[in-house]
């Protein structure tokens, strides 16, 4: 079952369940993805889908800090629980000792020596961990890694 398939078998158990909060969560996610469908005027295929994805969880952080900073307690704990519900269909994320083992490879792959190379770095390294690590935290072993 692809990533498609299963966000439309859990919106139908969502109506079942009558979970009106992960049901308009998914269907959410759903229309982005149906207008995404549309200007492609192809279906989706997994890769897009994670992309989708891992969009909609990073504007759901960016969110959260906003509405943290701003003391909306309430807005902040729907943000983070439609989240929770997206990163449910996100591939097992890499912990940092494996992202920085991916780094160090991708690195000497690249023959990467200094600061100026970590776009030549990240370029080969996003695919690899693509929908298992925010982009932010690979950035930063990279950083780490070639001072």
């Amino acid at each position: 079952m692809n990533l498609s398939e299963r966000l439309n078998e859990d919106m139908k158990q969502a109506m079942r369940n009558q979970d009106k909060f992960k049901l308009s969560t998914i269907r959410m996610v759903r229309a982005t993805m149906k207008n995404l469908e549309i200007d492609l005027k192809r279906t989706l295929n997994d890769n897009e889908v994670l992309d989708i994805l891992g969009r909609e969880i990073k504007q759901r952080k960016d969110a959260l800090q906003d509405f943290e900073q701003a003391g909306r307690d309430d807005l902040a704990e729907k943000v983070k629980a439609e989240a929770e519900i997206l990163a449910e269909y996100l591939p097992e994320q890499l912990n940092e000792e494996e992202i920085k083992v991916i780094v160090q490879q991708t690195i000497q792959e690249t023959g990467a020596s200094s600061k100026a190379d970590i776009g030549k770095v990240m370029s080969a390294l996003m695919p690899k961990v693509k929908g298992r690590a925010d982009g932010k935290l690979v950035n930063q072993a990279v950083q780490q890694l070639l001072q």
